[in-house]
């Protein structure tokens, strides 16, 4: 391939070069979101870190020769209870595809506005229930698993070397906080595979009983079926590494039989918001879709390019304070860059040096940022520029404005140019800076026939 892909692997912890099972079928799985709400601003990490990483396996192994699969986990008990209230007139697995099927619509406006690809296959967890049932009924038969009160359980203790991923011994252990620790488990780190429903919750038959799935099976059993027993790369947020990825891992390799379930695991670290944990008790929680359609952060709206950027100014694997200040650092870096059209040009060596070394995001911008200024005239650079900030996702786009917005400007502009003439210079420069806030970009010169001063605008994004 020519390109050397060192990756972090959480599950050795360690930094090494990846090899992929399948050069021609490299596989990938990340965790996706619950859609009972709105995704917030620390959903969107995981989802443009993996966006980046998608299209650098792309650009080394082929469009083609890659599978990314995220998932939609699409029964839950808040989504239970969202159903119930808002829904109470529908049938109870009707009620909750109505909830998830309108609040999955809004992730995927959401995502698409910070320039993520969509991936290969997004399977949601309840078409894939038939696919549970048949790994429950594996585990059981293969004696990883056991019946009790009408629930199915996961022995922990049935696996030797349960916990390699966390490196946290079993008698360390809590049960995860969507599974409560009752008298009938074994073990307390036992975990639930399928649990019972109630009258008033939403249920599929199976061989225990109408019910439905625990949280970990749905991965194993959605990752199984699209990518097989063994694939090339896990990915998720850090808060997942246990008990959920444990989990997987426990459930997947004793109903396969393989000493991996997937031989990297990556995991991208947490985000605050303006230097606190984000909480709804602490005010300080935001959406996705608040940030880019709202003035609830900082006053204003952003747009989606500014907010990718400032996430890939911080290595994946490390925590990120989510700010005001970051944003607008960012969009000065945007505001700087040339808008080009997209070419086949080969990315700059720099920066795929930087991609390749465990997805170097810092550095990266800091290279595309350099390249950015070589580009302005330079059309060699410029198409060097463009391929590499797709290969981000952030190559600039000319806005588009409808004609009221553009004959607004052009007012803006003639009246500046009054100003100008009537030397009234801190009122034509305010004039300059507001529509520079807006990203619009003045470029003054003069007319060749007459001399006199003209001025044209372009947007930045």
């Amino acid at each position: 391939m020519g390109v050397t892909l060192r990756l972090y692997n959480t599950l050795t912890r360690d930094k090494a070069e990846f090899r992929p099972i399948d050069p021609d079928n490299v596989r990938l799985y990340v965790c996706g979101p619950t859609v009972y709400d709105f995704a917030h601003i620390g959903n969107a990490r995981p989802v443009i870190v993996f966006d980046v990483l998608y299209r650098l396996l792309r650009h080394v192994y082929g469009a083609d020769h890659v599978m990314y699969v995220r998932n939609i986990t699409d029964v839950d008990d808040k989504i239970n209870a969202r159903a119930l209230r808002d829904f109470p007139h529908l049938p109870l697995n009707d009620a909750i595809r109505a909830v998830t099927e309108k609040t999955e619509r809004q992730f995927h406006e959401d995502v698409a506005a910070l320039g993520c690809l969509p991936p290969n296959v997004e399977p949601r967890a309840t078409d894939n229930i038939p696919q549970m049932i048949t790994l429950i009924e594996t585990l059981i038969a293969r004696g990883h698993a056991y019946v009790a009160e009408g629930e199915v359980l996961f022995d922990t203790r049935s696996m030797a070397d349960y916990g390699q991923l966390s490196k946290r011994p079993l008698d360390e252990q809590q049960a995860g906080a969507r599974i409560a620790v009752d008298a009938h488990k074994k073990n307390s780190g036992d975990f639930v595979l399928w649990k019972l429903s109630s009258e008033s919750e939403p249920g599929w038959e199976s061989p225990w009983g109408r019910g439905r799935p625990g949280w970990h099976i749905e991965c194993s059993a959605m990752s199984g079926r699209y990518l097989g027993e063994v694939f090339d790369i896990h990915g998720g947020g850090l808060d997942l590494i246990f008990p959920h990825h444990e989990n997987e891992i426990a459930q997947s390799r004793c109903a396969h039989g393989t000493k991996v379930m997937a031989n990297v695991w990556m995991h991208n670290g947490f985000v605050q918001v303006e230097g606190r944990k984000m909480s709804k008790s602490e005010g300080n929680f935001v959406t996705i879709n608040e940030l880019l359609a709202s003035e609830k952060f900082g006053g204003r709206q952003w747009p989606g390019d500014v907010l990718r950027l400032a996430m890939l100014m911080t290595h994946y694997r490390e925590p990120i304070d989510f700010s005001v200040k970051r944003l607008e650092e960012a969009e000065r870096l945007l505001s700087k860059w040339p808008v080009v059209e997209p070419g086949d040009a080969e990315p700059d060596a720099a920066i795929l040096a930087a991609l390749t070394d465990d997805l170097n995001t810092v550095a990266a911008v800091q290279a595309l940022h350099a390249l950015a200024q070589a580009a302005h005239g330079d059309p060699q650079a410029s198409a060097a520029f463009a391929a590499s900030a797709a290969l981000l996702g952030v190559l600039p786009q000319a806005a588009e404005l409808d004609e009221a917005v553009a004959a607004d400007i052009d007012a803006k502009v003639k009246v500046r140019l009054d100003l100008l003439k009537a030397k009234n210079f801190a009122e034509a420069d305010r004039i300059r800076d507001e529509l520079a806030a807006q990203g619009i970009q003045l470029k003054d010169g003069k007319d060749k026939d007459t001399g006199e001063r003209i001025t044209s605008w372009d947007i930045k994004r």
